[in-house]
């Protein structure tokens, strides 16, 4: 039977969204489906570019469906819906990392163009869309990384209204491709910040030279340069300050697109390491008759369902965001840096019980646990995330304000504030919703109750013991801190969303017996850091606590996980 908290292909049916969202993401499953698992194994071993899929996605108008957002759009169904973006985030993920960034960066690329006022090229964008074409994202330099501060690509003046454009570009999925590249760059005749610029390029133009793809994979991870490449005001996104928000506003679109992948990784890997698991006989028994083992699965399945919750709900928060309610700001890195994560946690889990299967060439798993590994590093690192994050935390956890409940939002609507953020400063400034109404909720689940008391106590340290000044440039400390209030933003919206779909409450206390020891480890690691006071290391010491241990509900939670067996195999 087939587990409702986890993506069956099988049994897959989105009824929540509108008909045509359900025909596309039916459609793309079948697709995937139809072309069975050896095929789909051997384009990812042959590196293969995604001609054939483009094509699909071209013919079921499926990228200009998603991606087209309401003022742009040239049919009723056509929107920037983060709901149903996320679901095909998921179905990809499952079915192979190259798809999903193939998508992924035109998702970028198409960021700063939806951002501008500039109405040809937004025109331009959404016939290209029609026509299947993707974009692409042209931040990164070899050199400079994504340090936007330091941009080499120059735009000089032509003298007739326009500028022509010289240098390169480094790490550019779909630079191959991509029928508009939007380009970050800084004008010759301007200092500082008034300098930038945000162009659309055409990587099928004469000046525009593709060096090379950087990466050994299907994904076309390229460099390129432009030389004496011609950029007319048509051509022209952003200018000044503009430019510069527009390229981290983008950042905060897509970023969030790295949970759902990590999750579909991990369900489709999932399926096929507990199917291995109980077939496999060791010693006279299954190796799920072996307590490790089954201590392993059962932990790798509760953090999954806990990437999906929080993902889940965090999209409520990211649809309903307002120039008033910026709360996404948090959640959204949360979903970067803590979800992928995870999703590390619940491949190694699960590969250290299937061992050398991992490896084989005729799995899903192989690929999946090379794979996992990218999504905490693109769109900024982790530690740019956790850094991130801590700008919130004294906010979040003392200073609460009130917010009007956000419902669930699987409606039908377009997301227009995603492009219309603003300016990209003021994140100390915002403000949150009470956190501890959730957990007050699940009160009685034993290991929720435990684990509010490491949150309450992470509020004390932060009102008593907090970093000083000299220690708050001390990155690597800072780090253990974020760690920990990660872990409590994370319970919150696990929480919510729990509450929200009667989520089965041994589970839950399954989930939070894991969140404990995890906030458990993070405050040893907090003590163990060089430069920590003598009260912070007590403190540390003093928030360590063990989960409450209930072997009735562990046996019933591994029923679940058990279940999972033979569920789903793709086709060959």
């Amino acid at each position: 039977m087939a587990d409702p908290l986890l993506f069956n292909p099988r049994t897959y049916d989105p009824a929540q969204f509108d008909p045509e969202t359900r025909r596309l993401l039916r459609a793309t499953v079948d697709w995937f489906e139809g072309r069975g698992k050896r095929r789909l194994i051997e384009d990812y071993r042959s590196r293969a570019w995604l001609a054939e899929f483009l094509e699909f996605s071209a013919k079921e108008g499926l990228f200009a469906t998603f991606l087209t957002p309401a003022s742009a759009a040239g049919r009723e169904d056509q929107r920037w819906d983060t709901a149903r973006i996320a679901a095909l985030n998921e179905i990809f993920g499952f079915y192979g990392l190259d798809y999903w960034y193939a998508w992924q960066v035109t998702i970028l690329g198409l960021g700063p163009v939806w951002q501008s006022d500039n109405a040809a090229a937004r025109t331009r964008a959404a016939e290209l869309l029609a026509q299947g074409e993707v974009f692409a994202f042209g931040l990164s330099e070899k050199t400079h990384g994504a340090d936007i501060y330091s941009t080499d690509m120059l735009l000089t003046p032509d003298g007739n209204g326009g500028f022509t454009a010289a240098g390169s570009k480094y790490y550019i999925g779909n630079g191959n491709a991509a029928g508009l590249v939007s380009v970050f760059g800084r004008r010759t005749d301007i200092e500082g910040p008034d300098g930038y610029v945000f162009f659309a390029a055409d990587s099928r133009h004469p000046a525009y030279h593709l060096v090379k793809n950087v990466v050994d994979s299907s994904k076309y991870v390229s460099e390129f340069r432009l030389e004496n490449y011609p950029v007319g005001p048509d051509d022209v996104l952003h200018t000044g300050r503009a430019a510069f928000d527009a390229a981290l506003n983008t950042v905060n679109v897509g970023k969030f697109n790295l949970c759902t992948a990590s999750i579909g990784i991990c369900e489709h890997a999932m399926y096929e390491a507990v199917t291995h698991a109980h077939t496999r006989i060791l010693y006279g028994r299954p190796v799920t008759a072996f307590p490790h083992v089954r201590r392993e699965l059962a932990d790798a399945y509760v953090r999954l369902v806990g990437m999906k919750l929080f993902s889940a709900r965090a999209v409520d928060y990211f649809r309903s965001a307002s120039p008033d309610d910026r709360r996404y700001l948090l959640f959204n890195p949360m979903t970067k840096m803590k979800v992928t994560t995870e999703g590390e946690k619940v491949i190694d889990l699960m590969w250290d019980v299937i061992a050398a299967k991992g490896f084989e060439k005729d799995t899903y798993f192989a690929q999946a646990a090379v794979e996992i590994r990218g999504l905490p590093k693109l769109e900024g690192t982790v530690h740019v995330n956790l850094a991130l994050i801590l700008k919130f935390m004294r906010n979040h956890l003392l200073n609460p304000a009130e917010f009007a409940p956000v419902p669930p939002r699987p409606d039908a609507a377009d997301d227009t504030f995603l492009f219309e953020q603003g300016p990209a400063r003021g994140l100390g400034a915002v403000r949150f919703h009470d956190w501890r109404p959730a957990y007050d909720a699940y009160a009685g689940v034993p290991n929720v109750a435990r684990f509010r008391e490491q949150a309450d106590a992470l509020c004390e340290f932060v009102a008593t013991a907090a970093p000083d000044e000299e220690q708050s440039r001390d990155l690597d400390l800072l780090l253990a801190v974020g760690q920990l209030f990660a872990l409590v933003v994370h319970g919150q919206l696990i929480l919510e969303q729990a509450r929200l779909t009667d989520l089965d409450e041994d589970v839950l206390d399954e989930l939070f017996s894991v969140l404990v020891r995890d906030f458990s480890a993070f405050a040893v690691e907090l003590h163990g850091k060089d430069s920590a006071t003598a009260d912070q290391q007590r403190w540390a010491l003093g928030a360590v606590r063990r989960p409450v241990v209930d072997e009735a509900r562990s046996a019933r939670v591994w029923d679940r996980v058990e279940a999972l067996a033979g569920v789903y195999e793709m086709a060959p």
